[in-house]
């Protein structure tokens, strides 16, 4: 992972309490979406547009998720 990605992971653990960043989820026009992309992909392929779009939105939900793994770690540290 490079300092980019940690140092965006630390910026989202550190603004709002962990709780908010292990609650957080995208929202349902998100995720409808994300799921529409992957079964056009699958179905029929998708345009260089579109794979753009579901490439960052799954970068993103990396990010999201070491973070949510990150705010987890924090939230025991502080019981």
């Amino acid at each position: 992972m490079t300092i980019a990605y940690d140092e965006l992971i630390d910026f989202i653990i550190s603004h709002g309490t962990p709780r908010d960043v292990i609650e957080f989820e995208a929202s349902d026009t998100t995720r409808r979406r994300v799921w529409e992309s992957i079964q056009r992909e699958k179905e029929s392929g998708l345009s260089p547009e579109e794979t753009s779009e579901l490439e960052t939105f799954m970068h993103l939900e990396h990010i999201m998720r070491i973070g949510k793994a990150r705010a987890v770690i924090c939230s025991e540290r502080n019981r």
